[in-house]
C-alpha cells in the first residue's frame, strides 16, 4: 500500500470505529422499536460481556495497530467480508440488533444469508474479530480475541438458539 500515514492501520481502524457507532444508532433505533412491537430480549446478562469484548478487541487494535503496515491482501478479504456483513444487515434490515429480541408472531428470516447459514452475522464477527488484527500484523493479539469472541459465542449462540427455537 505504499508509504507513509496513508499506509498506517489508522484508516483501518478509523473505518472499523466509525462503523460500529453508525451500527449502534442502528442498533438502538431497532431495539426500540422491536421492544415497542412486544418484543423480549433473550440473554440480557451475556450482553456485557459482547460490549467490553467488543469495545477491548477495537482498543486493542487501536493502540497495538494504529501505526502498523497494512497487509493489502488481507485487506481485500476483510471488504469481502464486509460486503457479508452488509448483506446480513439489509436481509434483516428493522429486525437487525446487537441483541437478542424475540417478538412473539414473527417468524424465522430464512432469506438471503440465512438460507445458507443458521447465525451469519456470527460468522461475520469472528472473521472480523481475527481479519482486522492479522491486517495489521498482530498474529497473537487475533488469536487471543478470536479464542475469547469463541467463548462469548459459545454461549450466546446456544441462548439464540433456543430463543428462537420458540418460534421457528
Amino acid at each position: 500500500m505504499g508509504e507513509g500515514f496513508w499506509a498506517e492501520g489508522i484508516w483501518l481502524v478509523g473505518f472499523v470505529a466509525v462503523q460500529r457507532v453508525g451500527e449502534l444508532v442502528f442498533v438502538a433505533r431497532n431495539t426500540r422499536r422491536l421492544v415497542r412491537a412486544g418484543g423480549v430480549e433473550v440473554g440480557r446478562a451475556d450482553y456485557p460481556l459482547v460490549i467490553a469484548l467488543h469495545a477491548a478487541w477495537l482498543i486493542g487494535v487501536a493502540i497495538l495497530g494504529h501505526a502498523q503496515p497494512v497487509n493489502v491482501g488481507l485487506l481485500a478479504v476483510f471488504f469481502v467480508v464486509e460486503a457479508g456483513r452488509l448483506w446480513v444487515v439489509t436481509t434483516l434490515g428493522r429486525r437487525w440488533t446487537t441483541r437478542v429480541i424475540v417478538v412473539p408472531g414473527e417468524v424465522l428470516v430464512r432469506r438471503g444469508p440465512y438460507r445458507l447459514l443458521r447465525h451469519p452475522n456470527y460468522v461475520i464477527v469472528a472473521l472480523e474479530i481475527a481479519l482486522v488484527p492479522l491486517i495489521l500484523g498482530l498474529p497473537v493479539f487475533a488469536v487471543v480475541f478470536s479464542l475469547l469472541n469463541a467463548a462469548v459465542l459459545y454461549r450466546r449462540i446456544r441462548v439464540e438458539n433456543e430463543a428462537l427455537g420458540r418460534i421457528a
